[in-house]
């Protein structure tokens, strides 16, 4: 796993998907500085710049353009605002030069409903259900069934979820 969370896009195209919604300035191919609000940005680096002010490759040329496009490849170099130091994305280089490539607490762990159905099977293994219940069917501790005189508990308490109790001392499996 990379820093930035997948195989596709180095640090510096994430910082610049950062950078979305902030002012920069670019410098192209031709000479020109444009300067504007940075709208979108792909992972060419095509950039779509609303607000911008064109200085052209002439000195002394300047216009306004309210949206311009400015394709990765015309690009010479980026100034990106300040604010961007403190980009979460910099906390996760951190914490993988730190550990040595693992990902950070949270990241690539299941959520919603699978998190809820990865969460219950391991329960299951460790040998508890652990659902709203606490694990223990339809009332009473385990296997302590019903109190004194009481029949004995079937299935060893498990409740729902568990597997059910060998048959004429066979094993669950039928082996």
């Amino acid at each position: 796993m990379s820093v930035v969370g997948n195989n596709r896009v180095g640090i510096p195209i994430v910082l610049l998907h950062d950078a979305e919604g902030a002012v920069v300035t670019v410098e192209t191919k031709r000479g020109e500085l444009i300067r504007g609000l940075l709208f979108e940005a792909e992972d060419m680096m095509n950039l779509y710049i609303k607000k911008a002010v064109v200085h052209g490759p002439t000195p002394g040329a300047k216009r306004k353009v309210d949206q311009m496009y400015v394709r990765g490849t015309e690009i010479m170099f980026i100034v990106l605002p300040e604010m961007l130091r403190h980009a979460p994305m910099f906390q996760r280089i951190k914490h993988w030069r730190k550990h040595g490539g693992a990902p950070p607490e949270g990241v690539g762990m299941a959520v919603g409903q699978t998190a809820a159905i990865l969460r219950k099977a391991g329960e299951r293994r460790r040998g508890g259900f652990g659902g709203r219940g606490g694990g223990f069917g339809r009332g009473g501790p385990p296997m302590g069934g019903r109190g004194p005189g009481g029949p004995p508990p079937m299935g060893g308490g498990m409740g729902r979820g568990g597997p059910p109790p060998p048959q004429h001392g066979g094993s669950y499996y039928g082996r």
